[in-house]
């Protein structure tokens, strides 16, 4: 399911779809069909709707990841189940996996598929233990994994359970008889509490492992340290000019790097071609720089994602922020945790941006100021809540 719009994660969502945010330098939907084919799955069926054209863009037809994929246009939004419903007849002949196209995950899925099959339920919900189960959908279960109790977003009081649905449901065929056709209709909100008022099974499936949703940057940035966590070894693409300085594995890094001296990269780090680094700078664990990006001398930069051709000038430091592309960062600069910075913005010189600040995409932030707060652009829509 592709469809949604990402207005909590913006500004990184007004130029890309949500599966189309980059994690360790490729789109995040490609992470996630990649982690289905090497499961076994091979037909998968795309719904899409906003921006769908850089989905199919980022995937092609599949072959690349071992996959045949179909793709599903939605005219109007349906909803979740309802977009499933949209796709009905590609999914007809067996049980099938419903998956987020946003989705970030190591979860061993072909054994949800299997024991769903071996149980026979109308659907299978993925639930996994929480430790803020507040903005998902919650579920009770007996001791046969029966849902006893669903609810949506719970408030304080409400909160019966820390098992949260991560959105992943195997579903038999027979479920289609139960989503309306042409009408707005989820699966959370409407269909289980309907399904379980009518007396069907609903069953859960106690999920192990990494999983998030990629519904904020916390999140996003939490998916993209599970990624590098999970670079082996130091690989280079190309050629690669390294002048005195020092480089810990494990490291990705592209085609034409440069780094000049007494700088420091510890992995586990990811940098994409092109990318250019000045003398004295210090690139810490858990960091992705993209493609054709600058860093100039003396700066630090920790657990940051930073897309491409981004500069970041002398002396400024960047911790835990993710910065969109062609954003110019001028000289002594500090951002703080959790910020995000969107594409084309400009910082001019000692800037600081406090942390869970959102800059909109085009601003620019004059000298010497303290951000403390969303700095929006009219040009653009100003919302961040929803989907």
């Amino acid at each position: 399911m592709c469809g949604g719009e990402g207005t909590r994660l913006r500004p990184l969502t007004f130029e890309r779809p949500k599966p189309c945010i980059p994690i360790v330098n490729r789109p995040s939907i490609q992470h996630l069909v990649s982690h289905l084919s090497n499961l076994g799955f091979r037909d998968v069926i795309i719904t899409l709707g906003y921006m769908g054209d850089a989905i199919e863009a980022a995937l092609g037809d599949g072959s690349l990841f071992g996959v045949s994929v179909t793709y599903v246009h939605e005219k109007n939004k349906l909803g979740t189940a309802g977009s499933v419903k949209n796709a009905q007849k590609y999914l007809e002949d067996q049980e099938f996996l419903v998956v987020g196209g946003d989705h970030v995950t190591d979860l061993n899925l072909l054994e949800f598929y299997r024991e769903h099959q071996k149980e026979r339920s109308m659907v299978s919900i993925g639930l996994i233990s929480i430790d803020e189960p507040s903005e998902y959908g919650i579920a009770e279960i007996d001791v046969n994994y029966h849902v006893r109790r669903f609810k949506e977003k719970p408030s304080p009081g409400e909160i019966f359970s820390n098992l949260a649905s991560t959105g992943i449901y195997v579903c038999d065929p027979a479920i289609f008889d139960h989503i309306p056709a042409g009408k707005k209709f989820d699966f959370a909100r409407d269909l289980f509490p309907d399904l379980m008022q009518t007396g069907h099974i609903v069953k859960g499936w106690l999920a192990r492992g990494n999983w998030t949703d990629v519904g904020s940057p916390a999140s996003l940035r939490q998916a993209e340290r599970w990624k590098l966590q999970d670079i082996p070894y130091t690989s280079i693409s190309g050629d690669l000019t390294i002048r005195a300085g020092q480089v810990q594995g494990p490291v990705q890094l592209g085609n034409a790097f440069s780094m000049g001296q007494n700088s420091r990269l510890i992995g586990p780090v990811a940098v994409g071609a092109g990318t250019t680094i000045g003398d004295n700078v210090l690139i810490g664990p858990y960091t992705t720089i993209g493609e054709n990006c600058l860093i100039k001398s003396n700066s630090k930069i920790f657990s940051a994602s930073i897309y491409n051709r981004v500069v970041v000038g002398r002396n400024s430091t960047v911790s835990g922020s993710i910065i969109d592309n062609d954003t110019i960062i001028g000289d002594d600069c500090s951002l703080e945790n959790d910020t995000v910075i969107g594409p084309r913005v400009v910082l001019r010189n000692n800037v600081v941006i406090h942390s869970r600040t959102r800059l909109w995409p085009e601003v620019v932030v004059p000298d010497g100021s303290i951000v403390k707060e969303h700095v929006l652009n009219e040009k653009f829509d100003v919302r961040c809540e929803g989907s």
